[in-house]
């Protein structure tokens, strides 16, 4: 899979001239930065920078600094790419680019850290209404005592309090239960 990836990217390079993008001046600064890598594109928003991103394939700037085995790879490219090994063609990717799209698509198990720390900021809340309800807020009220609250609801029923659509409507006063 990682081989046809390769075969097709490198197909799909050598079609693009190489020098159509406009190249704004360096400072000496940017330069510090990128140290000897070639500018190979206009990059993200213009930048000379490298970044791996799905939607954005072609960085501005190639991974790995040139050294000797990376130049003689790049001459050795320039002609026939049959004659060049798989582990050549991986070289000259991985000095281009860091990972593969399959390896910065990859899952990183980052919901796993977001989920435990959700997790952990739930059950805290949780702890801190049980610290408020035991040590800080007073006692209920009578009134939400079961007793309390029976009686409340057949002072209800006996006052016929909306008899139309609530409570009232849904009691049967003759045999004093539920209506069926």
């Amino acid at each position: 899979m990682a081989n046809t990836i390769i075969a097709l990217t490198s197909r799909a390079l050598r079609h693009i001239p190489k020098r159509s993008y406009q190249v704004a001046p360096m400072s000496s600064y940017v330069r510090t930065l990128i140290g000897k890598r070639e500018i190979v594109g206009y990059g993200f928003n213009g930048e000379p920078n490298y970044v791996d991103r799905s939607d954005f394939p072609l960085p501005a700037i190639r991974w790995k600094e040139p050294n000797a085995d990376i130049l003689a790879l790049r001459e050795k490219e320039k002609g026939d790419w049959n004659k060049l090994s798989i582990e050549e063609k991986k070289a000259l990717y991985r000095a281009s680019f860091c990972q593969t799209f399959a390896e910065f698509n990859a899952p990183d198990g980052e919901w796993k850290s977001v989920m435990g720390l959700s997790l952990l900021i739930i059950s805290s809340a949780f702890w801190f209404f049980y610290f408020l309800k035991t040590f800080v807020y007073p006692p209920l009220p009578d009134s939400f005592n079961k007793e309390n609250r029976e009686a409340q609801f057949r002072r209800m029923l006996d006052l016929h309090v909306n008899p139309v659509q609530g409570v009232s409507s849904k009691w049967d006063y003759e045999k004093d239960d539920w209506k069926k």
